[in-house]
């Protein structure tokens, strides 16, 4: 069983071991409070960069592979996947950050801009990257671990829109996070914990930092890729486990109305890993049968790495 602490007692133990958090720029390790980069890097200046959000379970970052694919994929959209250090040397600063940090059980998350260029829009064709990496505690995860929230979120439908796919690339996990930040600004009249945006053509297509999933008469359902939304590596897993256990998986194009036909929802992304919803505006939802079981078995493979380990 899940164990949930206080989140005092959470917030108070996170607070003394991130006094003496470790962060890598550039390869090096540098303390949180003295950890920069340039105010003329292309990251702070324009959004000009990508990044992931990692969670490690025993020591080990989940799903590392998906994620360095998508972060290399970015990159490429951006235009400078080629300075994109490999994978294996990510990893490795990665793992050195953890070690200095000892943590065991984290959330990471590694960015890479274009990195320093005169002050003009046009990126120059030769890139020195720069790379960021930064880390704090969560709880453990699995079988016998703790969620890292309290209860089922809230969530509300908000006016802010996606951006179509030719003003800029959904698959791309760029710094630029203004409608999540706008559609997180809508929220601050309300009690939702997470906001629900459609395309600009109506069609339901994401949380502002998560992917939704709903259950229709039993089948699983989420928006295609083919509208503008991130694909998360959580929703990925997700999809693989629905198939592995004989779950009804339907994806498409829905108009908000259809989640007034589910009985469960829930919103999925690293740190939340699966997330039920107990509300949407007037809409009520159970913790329902599918969402149990997916749940128990997305625990049952995070449980893997420490056995492994």
């Amino acid at each position: 069983m899940l164990v949930e602490k206080p989140m005092e007692q959470r917030q108070t133990s996170k607070t003394v071991i991130m006094s003496e958090l470790q962060y890598l720029v550039n390869g090096e390790l540098v303390p949180e409070s003295e950890a920069s980069v340039s105010v003329r890097d292309r990251g702070f200046m324009y959004g000009d960069a990508a990044f992931e959000t990692l969670r490690v379970y025993g020591g080990t970052p989940f799903e590392w592979d998906r994620h360095m694919d998508r972060l290399q994929h970015s990159c490429d959209q951006l235009g400078f996947g080629d300075a994109v250090p490999s994978g294996s040397v990510l990893l490795d600063q990665i793992n050195r950050m953890l070690a200095a940090n000892a943590l065991s059980d984290a959330y990471v998350k590694l960015s890479v801009t274009r990195g320093v260029q005169p002050g003009k829009l046009t990126p120059n064709r030769n890139v020195d990257p720069t790379v960021v990496g930064i880390c704090s505690p969560l709880p453990r995860g699995g079988i016998t671990g703790e969620r890292v929230w309290d209860t089922p979120a809230t969530v509300s439908l908000v006016e802010t829109t996606q951006p179509p796919a030719s003003a800029l690339p959904p698959s791309a996990k760029t710094h630029n996070y203004l409608p999540g930040i706008l559609a997180r600004l809508e929220l601050r009249e309300s009690n939702a914990d997470e906001a629900l945006l459609c395309s600009t053509d109506g069609f339901l297509t994401e949380g502002a930092t998560s992917n939704l999933f709903f259950v229709r008469e039993g089948v699983l359902t989420t928006p295609d890729v083919t509208l503008p939304l991130l694909p998360g590596i959580t929703r990925e897993v997700v999809l693989e486990l629905a198939v592995e256990l004989d779950i009804p998986v339907e994806t498409g194009e829905y108009r908000p109305d259809v989640l007034t036909e589910a009985t469960e929802l829930f919103l999925t992304n690293s740190t939340w890993e699966i997330r039920p919803v107990s509300d949407c505006g007037d809409h009520a939802y159970d913790v329902g049968p599918v969402t149990r079981r997916l749940q128990r078995a997305f625990d049952e493979r995070v449980e893997l790495l420490y056995t492994t380990a």
